[in-house]
């Protein structure tokens, strides 16, 4: 399978090339050239499989020709193999017909890891094939860095840095990427917000001349090989509760809209999914632009869900090439626009992505209110994105006869100011991080500087 890049400049790559590249050179994302298609009667069959069995049927057209098959059963069976749930990703029923999908189940506690864990396996895999190393460059506003770091952290062939914005993550989260003190992993506080972290990783790959010689890699989703791994989940979900004899609901708490392009994905080769809600915090550029044509940047706010405190949603250029019919020349434009102010997206292309997505934005306030709602009538914690997407998808859900499921992101522990806001009592922590907050830290903490941050990581790397 080829991979293209969404603004149409840069050559076309194998799925190998793709997966150690990250961003395209043009500065695009990568996207498959052609989906794979399944059949009513191909998802039918898959109702017995496992997890893991699932995802080889699922993934495995997007490797093919690259990568064995029986190495990547090997990868796949290795990267969901210290989940703590055997069904990997489990459903709990939250109410009638409504469903939460535990994606925390991973050694991180966040949906992350089912994308992070194969993805070290995979450029370890290639970097050894190839006999070359990598660097890392990563940005996370909460949970990506700890999964990063935990699937690439073995990795003789990989070194691992990972900004986040100084202050803005939970004590949790922080901790989770700083108290690991490998020789290969670096973990570097920025003072500013996410946007600024994910700027820096984007500029580092457009000129990677300060590297002196060595190339980058990315583990944001702006790497393919994220988006592929969470396809899996929705295939997997779907049919737990009948697909593809009926039509299934879902509702993503999403920031960097990842997440939700993966479900996107998994509607375009052939899951019968109904609607896509797409749940914000008060950070709603992604609802603004789809209830309201309103693409405009906004002052960043911190919230208690910090892991969508996003202003610059990276992978909705990925829906916008298919809005805009695969134009790279349109979407090159519009992000330069976009950069540079405010965009309004041309009328076909809004109502392309308004036949495709709901969405909804729900404010600190409501959040813990249904934290507390829930837990009162359940006896069930959310975590405050969770939470999110919980009441997005009470408030867009338009045929109550279709399944509704709503991705749980992460494990309420990571969230505790949230929980405790809500007033219920702060869960304990698993009991692989009992000693969290007794272990050793290592960061260093940089200016919102672009220099700065490129010589720390040639210095180190």
């Amino acid at each position: 399978m080829n991979y293209i890049s969404t603004r149409g400049e840069a050559p076309k790559l194998s799925f190998s090339d793709v997966l150690l590249a990250g961003l395209a050179n043009d500065g695009g994302l990568y996207v498959p050239e052609i989906l794979p298609r399944f059949s009513a009667e191909d998802i039918a069959s898959w109702s017995d499989l496992s997890y893991q069995e699932l995802a080889f049927k699922v993934m495995f057209p997007f490797v093919k020709g690259d990568i064995p098959e029986v190495d990547f059963r090997r990868m796949i069976n290795e990267a969901y193999a210290d989940f703590n749930h055997q069904a990997v990703a489990p459903m709990v029923q939250t109410g009638s017909n409504e469903w939460v999908l535990e994606l925390f189940r991973g050694p991180t506690l966040a949906f992350k890891d089912f994308a992070l864990q194969l993805l070290g396996r995979l450029m370890d895999y290639v970097l050894t094939q190839r006999d070359e190393e990598l660097v890392i460059l990563g940005a996370t506003s909460g949970d990506t860095g700890s999964a990063a770091i935990e699937g690439c952290r073995h990795s003789d062939r990989l070194d691992v840095f990972i900004l986040h914005p100084y202050e803005r993550v939970s004590e949790v989260q922080r901790r989770q990427m700083t108290t690991v003190i490998d020789d290969n992993v670096f973990n570097i506080a920025v003072k500013g917000n996410f946007d600024d972290c994910q700027s820096m990783v984007k500029a580092s790959f457009a000129d990677q001349s300060f590297l002196n010689g060595k190339k980058l890699g990315a583990v944001n989703s702006i790497n393919w090989a994220r988006i592929m791994a969470q396809i899996v989940y929705y295939f997997s979900a779907a049919i737990s509760v009948g697909a593809p004899h009926r039509p299934v609901s879902f509702s993503v708490p999403t920031g960097n809209f990842g997440d939700i392009f993966a479900g996107y994905l998994a509607k375009q080769m052939g899951l019968p999914i109904d609607q896509l809600v797409v749940a914000t915090n008060q950070n709603d550029i992604l609802h603004r632009v789809i209830a309201n044509n309103d693409m405009s940047r906004q002052s960043l706010n911190v919230t208690l869900s910090p892991s969508m405190d996003i202003m610059v949603s990276s992978n909705f250029e990925r829906l916008l090439f298919d809005a805009y019919g695969r134009d790279g020349e349109s979407v090159k434009a519009l992000m330069a626009q976009f950069n540079s102010g405010g965009v309004e997206l041309e009328a076909k292309a809004w109502n392309f992505i308004n036949s495709h997505f709901d969405s909804y934005k729900v404010d600190d306030k409501r959040t813990c209110e249904v934290i507390a709602q829930v837990f009162a009538e359940t006896e069930y914690l959310l975590d405050p994105h969770t939470a999110i997407g919980l009441e997005s998808a009470r408030a867009c859900w338009r045929d109550k006869s279709v399944p509704m499921i709503t991705l749980a992101t992460a494990h309420p522990v990571k969230f505790p100011a949230a929980v405790e806001k809500a007033g219920c009592e702060t869960p304990v922590l698993p009991d692989h991080m009992q000693d969290l907050f007794e272990r050793q830290e290592s960061y260093e903490v940089l200016a919102n500087d672009l220099e700065q941050v490129q010589a720390f990581v040639a210095k180190s790397s």
